[in-house]
């Protein structure tokens, strides 16, 4: 046969529904993307939580699941060991999963350069002795002494990676930082190349608005999730991402009446008002005034003096003039 292999559509792999997540609604099966963000967001706590979330089969940020457990292979450029054990200590602590029996392998050297062909080979052989579900690596700044704005140094960096996805079956997680912009998209806040943006089969994009941690959901084959506010919160065993517990919205409060204002005007005046002081404080017209003031001394809730002065009686007094006017009931 010459030229490219064909077949048809019906010939494709048909994937049930059941097996298109690692994540439910976060991380597509076999997926690779970016975990972005500003500085001091939560991204690296957002790429463990997904780890410890594949590797124990337990929901991510506590909702969302991941039902197929398998290992997680993690390199954490930034962080010591000790750091790195106590974050995901702390994250299984509040998943509800064993810290000691996490099916996570970690990578135990001071650099890994993605750049670099003997370690890209390192790699390779890693996650092929690994046959991890997941790859983790955080960050990409760390990983690489190449232009990130440049599209020529950054494809073949992220090839690779689709190629380890390809190869061997499993997701990868990358995590990088994004500026601070005005960009319509979180996306297009990432640092570096749009190549970045466009690569990624799942993204996760964390950024602060006002006190608050939101995180926007974003697929290439499947709708995304917007604005879900998260926050980092700690049980005692350590600190773990969230999502946010919130107050119900209450309904907003209901505009008052003329009426009601007005009342509200004689039960706070010191001595009885003139119209005129009430239509001020009211602010309302006298037409509007002069109807309901007529009502309220006709319901016996407000009472007209000498010098054309009123006075509030008091919520009483309707009931009391009701019952005199209807003294069957």
């Amino acid at each position: 046969m010459r030229g490219f292999p064909t077949r048809a559509p019906a010939e494709l792999e048909d994937r049930p529904r059941a097996r298109r997540w690692m994540v439910e609604a976060l991380w597509s099966e076999q997926g690779v993307g970016i975990v972005g963000g500003e500085p001091k967001c939560g991204k690296s706590f957002l790429a463990l939580d997904l780890a410890v979330a594949v590797a124990a089969g337990v929901p991510c940020l506590r909702r969302f699941a991941a039902d197929e457990p398998g290992p997680v292979l993690l390199f954490a450029a930034e962080d010591a060991g000790h750091i790195v054990r106590a974050r995901l200590q702390g994250i299984a602590s509040a998943a509800g999963a064993r810290f000691e029996t996490l099916d996570i392998a970690v990578i135990d050297v001071p650099a890994l350069r993605l750049d670099h062909r003997a370690d890209r080979q390192r790699l390779v052989e890693t996650v092929e002795r690994i046959r991890p579900r997941l790859v983790v690596l955080d960050p990409l700044v760390r990983l690489h002494g190449v232009d990130e704005n440049t599209v020529a140094d950054v494809a073949p960096i992220l090839g690779f990676l689709r190629d380890i996805q390809r190869r061997f079956a499993t997701a990868v997680v990358l995590v990088h930082h994004a500026r601070k912009s005005g960009a319509t998209r979180p996306g297009q806040a990432l640092r570096g190349s749009s190549e970045l943006h466009a690569w990624g089969d799942s993204n996760l994009y964390l950024r602060r608005r006002d006190n608050q941690i939101v995180m926007t959901v974003e697929h290439r084959a499947a709708p995304g999730l917007n604005d879900i506010e998260i926050e980092l919160a700690d049980d005692g065993e350590g600190p773990a991402l969230r999502l946010r517990r919130t107050v119900p919205d209450q309904a907003p409060p209901q505009p008052q009446s003329a009426q009601q204002r007005i009342v509200q005007v004689l039960a706070k005046a010191a001595a009885p008002l003139l119209q005129s002081e009430i239509r001020k404080r009211a602010g309302a017209r006298n037409a509007t005034v002069t109807a309901a003031l007529h009502e309220l001394v006709r319901e016996g809730r407000v009472e007209r003096g000498s010098g054309g002065r009123y006075r509030f009686l008091g919520a009483g007094a309707h009931e009391a003039a009701r019952a005199t006017a209807s003294p069957n009931l």
